[in-house]
Order: structure tokens, then C-alpha cells, then sequence
């Protein structure tokens, strides 16, 4: 008996009432969740309002899951709609099926119309988002685990995953004999453990890398690509689960290899310092000190100036942005820079 074996859970789904209460979707918005508050401590550090980040994330989550649906039905379309498929099932994403580059395409649509609408460079999003969407996948894959899905190959290593057959008349639950979970025979590569590992590691990377180089322009975003794709592409040579294969590879290796060439190409061409902005309207010089008086002009009931939410962001140089944190005042650029404004769609002329 090898007692270093990776157990699996026996149920997936537990009810609240009639309401099914599934361990892949907490899984995933446990993901969103912490992703969202990394992202906006690294927002904030860019000069971005607070909370901006679930601007962001109301367009880009909707987005983000029907790309991955999409993109999971296009590369699997024989499920749903070849002989004996049912296409009904393809609205069933709760019984999985969210293909990452669909999720990143789609999420990327969403989050450029939400930067249009905040008025924020597309590429400070991404690259603040970039160590944190693998640490979203890494905890998202646990839902994979508790489905029982997505392993791979037959093992004999210590740490082998043991797999129990579902019941397909009880989804989301162990088949049972004489009140024992029913388990394969073998034990499987944890694929899905491997994936939690390399994300974690990946997001490691990026924000040292980020940290130490100070990426701009959405080189850190393509920096995660390039590393996720490394990784997927020996994960994906693991894997059993049913997949179309070209030339006897699964689809998803040539995906990984023609996407970590693209994130590759694009760090290499794309250069620039990181961005920082500042709101649009900035002051650049000091206000005027109000004459002196015995009444206090203040208005108590006013919000306060910090409070105010930018209508658009204009990027700056580290040495500007600085001064401005520090001041409250934007000072003129020593040299020429390249004016990068962004205002909503509505501010446009």
C-alpha cells in the first residue's frame, strides 16, 4: 500500500436547500478574488485610484469566462455538437471546460472597454495584473481536484494521485459500493498539482523580475505568457483527458508553442519604462495661499481633494510621479516626453 499517495476529495457538490453549492465555482472565484486585491495594491503603486481594480474586473470576469467557454468549444466542439452530442451542455460551464487562452482573450476585451471608460493605458492594467492572474489559476486548478478530473498518466511515484469514479447519475459525487468510494485501479500524475506549483512559481518570478527591472508597456504581462506557456506545454504532455490531437500532440501544446513565440516576439520589440500615472487634470503649479482672514473659508462638507476619482490619467515618468505623491503638484518633465493621455470615451473631443 503506498501511503504517500495524493487522496482525492468524493464530492464536489454540496447542497444549500435546492441550491448546489460547487467546489470548482469557489474555487474560481476564490481565484478572482485574491487576484483582484493584488492587482490593486499594484494599481495603487502605479497611481491609480483605489478600487479601481473592480471597474476593471466587472468587465473583465464576463468577458474572461465566455471567451474561455468559447474557446473550450471551439477546440472541443465534438462533446456538444458532433454525433451524440448534446449542445445544450455547452451553456453547463459549472461542469467545467474554461480554456485559459479563451479566459485571457476575453478578459483582455473586457478589461481594454473598462480602460476606455476609466481612462487608463491598457497596458498598466496588464502589467499590474501580471503576477497576479497565475496565482488566480493556481487556486482555481484545486477545482480541478475536486472533480476528479484533468490528471495524467499512470504513475508509480510517491506522490500519485488516486482517482475515484464519479457517478454519472449523481454528479458531483464518488460512485459508491457498500458505502466505499469506488477508486481506479491506478494512480495518476497529479497534473493539476504540477499547474498549482508552476503558477506559484510564476508569479514569483514576474514580480522579481518586475521588481528588479521595472517592466513597462506590458512586458511584464508578456513575461507571465512566456513563462505559463513553458510550463503548460510539459503539463499538457502529461495529461489523458479526451483533447484533440494534431499529428498525434494534443491541440493545446501547439497553442502553448505559438503563444510563448508571440509573448516572446513582444517582449523582445516592445521597450519603454514602466508607467506611472497621475490624473489628467494634475496641477503643475502650487495653488495660491489664500489671504488671511478670521472666518475659516473651508467647507467641512466638502469631500476631500484625494477622494476625487480622475476623469482620465496621463502617464509620467518614476521621477515625476514621485515628486507628485510627494507634492501634490506635477513638475515639468526635465526633458521631452512622449504624451501618453487616456479620458474616457465620453471626455474625447
Amino acid at each position: 500500500m503506498n501511503y504517500a499517495l495524493i487522496p482525492s476529495p468524493t464530492t464536489s457538490v454540496w447542497h444549500l436547500g435546492p441550491f448546489p453549492i460547487r467546489a470548482y465555482a469557489l474555487c474560481i472565484i476564490a481565484g478572482m478574488v485574491v487576484a483582484t486585491l493584488l492587482m490593486e495594491q499594484r494599481l495603487r503603486h502605479r497611481g491609480v485610484a483605489p478600487w479601481v481594480s473592480l471597474d476593471l474586473v466587472v468587465w473583465a470576469v464576463p468577458f474572461g469566462i465566455l471567451g474561455a467557454r468559447v474557446y473550450h468549444l471551439i477546440t472541443s466542439p465534438q462533446d456538444y455538437f458532433g454525433s451524440g452530442g448534446d449542445p445544450v451542455r455547452a451553456l453547463y460551464i459549472w461542469e467545467g471546460g474554461l480554456g485559459i487562452w479563451g479566459a485571457v482573450a476575453g478578459g483582455a476585451f473586457g478589461a481594454w472597454i473598462a480602460a476606455r471608460q476609466i481612462g487608463l493605458p491598457l497596458s498598466v492594467f496588464a502589467d499590474a495584473l501580471a503576477p497576479a492572474l497565475p496565482v488566480a489559476q493556481a487556486i482555481g486548478r484545486f477545482g480541478n481536484w475536486f472533480n476528479n478530473e484533468l490528471y495524467g498518466k499512470v504513475t508509480t511515484l510517491p506522490w500519485g494521485l488516486q482517482v475515484h469514479e464519479m457517478d454519472s447519475a449523481t454528479p458531483g459525487h464518488a460512485t459508491m459500493i457498500d458505502g466505499e468510494p469506488v477508486t481506479r485501479p491506478d494512480l495518476y500524475h497529479p497534473t493539476f498539482l504540477y499547474e498549482v506549483i508552476w503558477d506559484l512559481g510564476v508569479a514569483g518570478l514576474v514580480w522579481l523580475l518586475d521588481r528588479r527591472f521595472k517592466f513597462g508597456r506590458g512586458r511584464a504581462f508578456a513575461l507571465y505568457v512566456m513563462a505559463y506557456t513553458a510550463g503548460r506545454f510539459w503539463i499538457e504532455m502529461l495529461r489523458t483527458d479526451e483533447a484533440n490531437h494534431f499529428f498525434g500532440i494534443r491541440l493545446n501544446v501547439f497553442v502553448s508553442i505559438a503563444v510563448f513565440l508571440g509573448a516572446a516576439i513582444y517582449f523582445v520589440v516592445m521597450r519603454g519604462p514602466r508607467a506611472y500615472v497621475v490624473p489628467i487634470d494634475a496641477p503643475d503649479t502650487a495653488p495660491e495661499p489664500e489671504a488671511e482672514s478670521d472666518v475659516s473659508s473651508v467647507d467641512v462638507g466638502a469631500p476631500a481633494a484625494g477622494g476625487k476619482v480622475p476623469t482620465g490619467y496621463q502617464v509620467v515618468s518614476e521621477e515625476r510621479f514621485l515628486a507628485y505623491q510627494r507634492t501634490g503638484v506635477l513638475p515639468p518633465a526635465e526633458a521631452p516626453e512622449k504624451a501618453e493621455v487616456t479620458t474616457p470615451p465620453a471626455a474625447e473631443n
